[in-house]
């Protein structure tokens, strides 16, 4: 097995560190109007499409597992004071869905962001048939949550309709020179070596917008909770030594242990590289924005399957 790259190293270590931080809020604190998000992506596209609208408090701390992070009571306090509440949905926030229930439950406004997308099902592993709720990997999808956000926004008291659509347009045309930017990242990878091998299913969106095929995953579902068994690992590496696969792809916001077992299963040179899947990073350490995130993968997945 061929040196895993440093990259992972540092994002261990900076996952580590900020394991302590507090939730972030943005925009101006004395605002009327108050959103609450779950994820940390979806938190910085609501502060892109709002802006100094509405003070911005995002849940998911950065490098943080969405799966499986969960809240306090002050934390789960503010969702039921909150004018909007912005959910990934799909069963992605595995640790605050009984949160979301209550706040639904008590008549209170959830927005999520998965029923607003033409989903896609898992295609294997133990979630298969089940809806996919990694849509971000697919800025088309993503530009899809942003129109039905600002509708929703536009009935929350205390927005400007004329400012909200101004900034969503914006986004949008954001959104769309991403998606040109990834395409034209992944046009030097020959359609042979378009093989994805992940931790576990992240990229079922991605690959169907940029012609990739999912080769497997590390843990055999959707979810990080998850665990492979040893057949799963061995039926992963046959997949992979008929592949050819040159390249496996971490997620930064767990251990990278799983993957170098895998690589080393296989009996291939294989390297191991970390992406910014789940989380954002905190600001200034690479993945800070969603869009920043996404290009920066972007150029990962091109390097690690090019020859």
């Amino acid at each position: 097995m061929s040196r895993p790259r440093t990259a992972l190293a540092a994002l261990a270590a900076l996952a580590a560190g900020l394991a302590l931080t507090a939730c972030a809020a943005s925009a101006d604190a004395d605002a009327d109007v108050r959103l609450v998000v779950t994820t940390n992506i979806l938190g910085d596209v609501v502060e892109q499409v709002v802006g100094d609208q509405a003070e911005v408090t995002t849940l998911m701390k950065p490098n943080a597992d969405p799966h499986s992070f969960e809240i306090s009571a002050q934390e789960a306090a503010l969702l039921d004071g909150a004018d909007l509440v912005v959910a990934n949905g799909l069963g992605l926030e595995e640790g605050l869905q009984q949160h979301l229930d209550r706040v639904a439950a008590a008549g209170g406004e959830v927005f999520s962001a998965g029923a607003h997308i033409d989903p896609l099902p898992y295609a294997s592993g133990d979630a298969q048939g089940s809806p996919d709720p990694h849509f971000w990997t697919d800025p088309a999808r993503m530009a899809d949550v942003v129109d039905a956000l600002e509708r929703a926004l536009k009935d929350v008291d205390g927005i400007d309709a004329a400012a909200l659509g101004a900034r969503a347009d914006a986004y949008r045309e954001e959104l769309a020179a991403l998606d040109a930017d990834m395409t034209a990242a992944f046009a030097a990878i020959p359609a042979d070596r378009r093989a994805l091998v992940t931790n576990h299913h992240v990229f079922g969106y991605l690959a169907e917008r940029f012609g990739f095929r999912v080769v497997g995953a590390i843990i055999p579902g959707g979810t990080t909770l998850a665990a492979p068994s040893a057949a799963d690992l061995r039926d992963l590496a046959r997949a992979i030594e008929e592949a050819g696969v040159p390249t496996v792809f971490a997620d930064s916001s767990q251990p990278d242990r799983l993957a170098q077992v895998l690589a080393a299963e296989a009996g291939v040179d294989v390297d191991v590289v970390a992406l910014y899947t789940e989380s954002l990073t905190a600001p200034g350490e690479g993945a800070d924005t969603y869009l920043g995130m996404m290009r920066a993968n972007s150029e990962l997945i091109a390097e690690g399957l090019t020859p």
